[in-house]
Parts: structure tokens; C-alpha cells; sequence
């Protein structure tokens, strides 16, 4: 018996999929990451997430406020990704090795996500109140992170271990920047030079009164 040309019509229509609302803001994350990966995230738009999903732009702003958080939101993500990757392995228990292994990851992952490591901290971007404070929780983490195994180098937690080594974050920020925009040391040598700063910084700063 013959399909008649309705039927197959009918038939041949994707059907759209019924996403949950985590789901489906998932989904526009992703969408955005990969606009974000093709030019500046600051001119990722919602039309274009919209374009790209095969969605409204009123259907984003279900999920977004605005714009501004839209890219708030995939600012925080990267920097979840970058606290996850770069944990130190369970299975190293020495200080020195564990902070290597954390700031090889580290190093990777700026590589990988260099403009937008930039715009964050020193683009547009780095004018948002909100987005400053992304940039300065991953720090504080990072901070809190080094502290936890300070004793095993046989440093003490003074206040000015704790100011050496948050300024030893934004100093390896610092680096990492002039790295991506004018890479005049390899990537052994960035990570030698992160690595070999920070046990002499908290060192000296124990010696303080």
C-alpha cells in the first residue's frame, strides 16, 4: 500500500527533542563556549547563541538575565574548570611535586583559553564588578590551596606568608599574560619560574617578624 505524501511529509519532520531546564541551559553554555573559541567573548551576543541553538533570544533570557550574564556564567564555568584541572594528583604527597603538577595543568590550561584568560583579567571584561569577583575567588582559592600544604615545607601561615603568596598569584598571572601576548620563554621555563618563585617568596616572608 502506497505512503501517501502527507504521511511521508509528517514523517520525514525531525521531531525537536523536549529538554529539561538544566538541560537546555546547558545546552546554550556549550552553544556560547564554541562562539567564545571563535572570537572575543565579550562580542558573543544572544542573538548569535540564539542562531546557533536554533532557539528565540527570548527563550535565553528565560535562562539569562542579560547578556552580561550570560558571559558571567561562562566565566564561572571556566573557572571551575581550571580549580578542577588543576588539582594536585591524590597520589603525591610531596608539596613541591603536587604544586608542579598543579601549575603544569595550569599553564596548559591558560594556553588553551588565552584570550579569554585576558579579557577576564585584563580585557573589557576586567571592568565588571561580577566578574572581578570570579577572577578573585579563583585566586583566593588557589591562595587557600597553597597555605593547606605550607607545613610540609616547614613554613608557618603568617600573615605575611599569606600576603606573599597572594601576591604570588597575581605574579603568576602576570606572567602567564606576557606569556600569551609575547612568548619569549618556553613553557619548561614558565613553569621552572612559577614553580622555583613561590617556595622562595614564602620562604623569605617566614623570616619576617
Amino acid at each position: 500500500m502506497a505512503t501517501s505524501d502527507t504521511a511521508t511529509g509528517a514523517s520525514s519532520v525531525p521531531r525537536r527533542t523536549r529538554m529539561s531546564p538544566q538541560q537546555r541551559r546547558r545546552q546554550l553554555l556549550d552553544f556560547g563556549e564554541e562562539l567564545a573559541t571563535e572570537q572575543p567573548l565579550e562580542n558573543v551576543t544572544i542573538e548569535a547563541v540564539a542562531e546557533r541553538a536554533g532557539v528565540s533570544r527570548a527563550l535565553i533570557f528565560h535562562y539569562f538575565e542579560s547578556k552580561q550574564d550570560f558571559h558571567l556564567a561562562l566565566v564561572q564555568e571556566w573557572a571551575e574548570q581550571m580549580q578542577a584541572r588543576t588539582l594536585p594528583p591524590p597520589d603525591l604527597d610531596d608539596p613541591v611535586a603536587m604544586l608542579t603538577a598543579s601549575m603544569s595543568a595550569y599553564i596548559d590550561y591558560v594556553a588553551e583559553n588565552g584570550d579569554q584568560f585576558i579579557a577576564v583579567l585584563r580585557g573589557s571584561l576586567s571592568a565588571d564588578p561580577a566578574m572581578r569577583n570570579v577572577a578573585e575567588s579563583t585566586r583566593a582559592d588557589l591562595t587557600r590551596r597553597i597555605l593547606h600544604h605550607a607545613p610540609a615545607l616547614g613554613i608557618e601561615a603568617t600573615a605575611a606568608v599569606q600576603a606573599a603568596v597572594r601576591g604570588w598569584t597575581a605574579f603568576v598571572e602576570d606572567v602567564m599574560i606576557r606569556w600569551i601576548t609575547d612568548p619569549q620563554l618556553t613553557r619548561e621555563q614558565v613553569l621552572a619560574l612559577l614553580v622555583g618563585s613561590l617556595p622562595a617568596l614564602a620562604g623569605a616572608a617566614s623570616l619576617v617578624d
